[in-house]
């Protein structure tokens, strides 16, 4: 009897809910709403990177952090995959493990990557929002302190008007600052429910059941 009722509660735990139970959490199960947040987020950083690269061909990569955004967007399919992954408990096949563990890591380096964005655009809109422009031929020179005949002149290639580098660019990387922000948000949240699975207890939106009470527990 005592084996009996081991191998009957060993079934209990490995049974899935009905699928009126799957139907009803299976939009609840992280991480879709997170690895879509990550996808609209990374496709906006990159779209306005390559709007500003249209300003001048000139800017340096640190300037057009689309590869921030594309980045990203890597993340987020990691998290479709996760998400399309069948769920079993104690994490019992090698996909389901793998795809946790390089979901978490992902998202650490999208926070680190996200955090130093908003670094080097915070040091790039101080910078811009503070030059004195002028034309010189088909660029733009830019100075800080057009008193001073050795200050550092930043040159912007094929633009246009001077009002691009002061008014849209530095508007620009106002955009990326709190695109990365919010995006570094969404990272970090990823990470830590990731790591709460892990090494706790959190709804998952499937449940299995308890061999004790035979009712459905969330995991």
């Amino acid at each position: 009897m005592g084996q009996k009722e081991k191998k009957e509660g060993k079934k209990r735990r490995d049974e899935s809910p009905a699928p009126d139970d799957i139907k009803k959490c299976r939009f609840c199960r992280f991480p879709l709403l997170v690895a879509l947040l990550q996808l609209l987020l990374g496709v906006s950083v990159a779209a306005v990177a390559f709007l500003m690269l249209a300003i001048s061909p000139s800017l340096l990569a640190r300037e057009t952090p689309h590869w921030a955004g594309i980045i990203l967007c890597l993340v987020s399919i990691v998290g479709f995959i996760l998400y399309c992954t069948t769920y079993l408990p104690d994490e019992r096949t090698s996909m389901q493990f793998i795809g946790k563990l390089l979901y978490f890591i992902l998202c650490t380096i999208g926070l680190v990557i996200s955090v130093l964005v908003v670094a080097f655009a915070g040091h790039h809109y101080t910078q811009t929002s503070s030059l004195s422009c002028e034309r010189d031929g088909e660029d733009c020179a830019c100075k800080l302190d057009p008193s001073d005949p050795i200050a550092r002149t930043f040159t912007y290639e094929g633009v246009s008007d001077c009002g691009e580098i002061t008014e849209t660019l530095t508007l620009y990387f106002l955009i990326q600052i709190v695109l990365n922000l919010v995006q570094a948000l969404v990272c970090a949240v990823g990470a830590f429910i990731m790591w709460k699975h892990r090494y706790q207890v959190f709804f998952a939106g499937l449940q299995i059941g308890s061999p004790s009470s035979q009712q459905w527990q969330k995991v």
